[in-house]
């Protein structure tokens, strides 16, 4: 359940470099007052989701203790299908805490304590962002929204602090090789033609009333007072009435300057030609494109999205083809962020699907979540479309956007620590995160035992490859003698005993 250990299976997540992907969520330098001001928000934004949650929670708790619950939990398992559920945490990985609790409790006459339940939930809500390795009972769909921060940002190496273990610290701004932060361009990289200094390029998209204005102006205030960038806000919303009206207020609010249509220049494409041109030769820092609120079944306006792209690479274009053409740069735009509203969030699935198949997204915005009680919607949005959650909005103040910390967040939701509403520290969760290895050890040691016993009785079934078929944990069930060479496991989560005996290769000889 700890951050930042890699896989220990077979799918652990590899980049160009060899090493496997560092956990680096803040993309502005934080002194420690600043990081227990962000658990503080998370705890004040996720009130609603939590106290919903720890309710069904403790309702669930307590059919251990009043007769309903037997020693297995079955009684209490499906409380806590339905507390998940409830919280919009996802079907998929709801089956995942309910799978692992019975895998823990297999074989065991010991019933789950609070804090057993509390460290299962810590651990697999941070395994499903992608925050943790597991401990040998990683499922592969974890490392998506890894791999996903990883490759996207293979193409940009940008300044900052960490991304790959080992990576040096910039000027503040993290975005990193593999980084879950937000990308930035680096000041190594290529840079477009006629430019004089790296330009950094985010396309931030999301249908009408998630919060996307809001949210570019909330983003630009942050790069401007506390990475120190100079930031040009695109204006190519120029379907919904107002919308360029209220970029240039929320410009003014943040002490930026907005590139807006004009008489000429009127269409979405164009106002960003414009835009591109006054960030190069003015020699902005970072330039962020305000798009049209859209739904994914509008052809003509996704068209249009999928166009805007093609014009940033062409401007952004670092060299020329054997033609003295501009060769469109694959690299940018730097992010392609997609705003989802926590109270929608699963709603909005499949057009975020969608456009992530036309478009290639880099990572999301979840906002409104104070306003929600459905904050667990993170976690499935999160999971099912193997995406980073980079920022989210919790609360209506210029200053609340804030970076997404996994372990806040999930602190968050379950009442640990100061992000969960709590006065104490974070060695609460490192408890929790302790339990549960305790936990997965100690059902592997019940599972060794179960093999020796099985081996002894009867001898195991032989499979195909002749391999050897026994049951138990995919990664701790065999003993230290045993070569797993010569073994199959018969399944993966806990298991029935190895039937069959080895097939008599020999070929009978028939009566003459």
């Amino acid at each position: 359940g700890g951050g930042g250990r890699p896989y220990s299976s077979k799918c652990r997540p590899r980049y160009r470099d060899g090493t496997s992907l560092g956990m680096v969520f803040d993309f502005f330098k934080k002194a420690s007052t600043d990081a227990s001001e962000q658990m503080s928000a998370f705890a004040t934004g996720l009130a609603k989701t939590r106290n919903q949650l720890l309710y069904g929670l403790e309702d669930s708790l307590a059919s251990l203790y009043d007769g309903r619950g037997g020693a297995g939990g079955g009684n209490l398992l499906d409380k806590l299908e339905d507390t998940l559920l409830q919280a919009d945490i996802g079907l998929a990985t709801t089956e995942d805490v309910l799978s692992e609790a019975r895998f823990l409790r297999e074989e065991s006459t010991e019933i789950f304590g609070r804090d057993d339940v509390r460290a299962l939930l810590r651990g697999k809500l941070l395994e499903a962002l992608g925050a943790s390795a597991g401990e040998g009972r990683a499922s592969c769909d974890y490392v998506r929204v890894r791999a996903r921060a990883g490759s996207a940002g293979a193409s940009s190496s940008g300044g900052g602090s960490g991304g790959v273990e080992g990576t040096e610290e910039g000027d503040g701004v993290g975005g990193g090789r593999g980084s879950f932060a937000l990308r930035f361009a680096g000041e190594g990289d290529a840079r477009p033609i006629s430019a004089s200094r790296p330009l950094t390029v985010y396309l931030v998209m999301g249908a009408n009333g998630m919060g996307k204005t809001t949210t570019i102006g909330k983003l630009a205030y942050r790069l401007r007072n506390e990475a120190g960038k100079r930031v040009l806000l695109a204006a190519c919303d120029t379907f919904r009435a107002g919308a360029v009206a209220q970029l240039e207020q929320w410009a003014s609010r943040s002490g930026v300057d907005c590139h807006s249509p004009s008489e000429n220049t009127n269409g979405p494409s164009a106002v960003l030609y414009g835009a591109l041109d006054r960030a190069i030769d003015g020699g902005y820092d970072v330039l962020l494109v305000d798009t049209s609120g859209r739904l994914s079944n509008n052809d003509a306006l996704t068209a249009e999205l999928v166009k805007m792209k093609r014009v940033i690479q062409k401007r952004m274009s670092t060299k020329f083809d054997e033609n003295i053409k501009p060769v469109p740069n694959a690299d940018v735009p730097h992010e392609t962020l997609l705003v989802i509203d926590a109270a929608q969030g699963r709603i909005a699935l499949d057009s975020a699907k969608q456009w992530d198949k036309e478009l290639g997204l880099t990572g999301l915005i979840l906002t409104k979540l104070d306003g929600s009680a459905k904050g667990g919607s993170v976690v499935a949005v999160s999971r099912e479309l193997g995406l980073p959650v980079k920022l989210v909005g919790v609360g209506e103040g210029i200053e609340d956007l804030k970076d997404f910390d996994p372990e806040s967040f999930v602190d968050g939701l379950l009442g640990i620590g100061i992000a969960g509403g709590g006065t104490t520290t974070k060695s609460e969760g490192k408890a929790l995160a302790s339990r549960l290895n305790q936990m997965r050890k100690e059902r592997n040691e019940r599972a060794k035992v179960t093999v020796k016993k099985v081996q002894a009785s009867s001898p195991p079934k032989i499979v195909a490859g002749g391999k050897m078929a026994i049951p138990g944990n995919l990664d701790s069930t065999v003993p230290e003698n045993l070569n797993t060479n010569d073994v199959e496991f018969a399944v993966s989560v806990g298991g029935g005993v190895a039937r069959g005996k080895p097939k008599n290769k020999k070929k009978k000889k028939g009566k003459r």
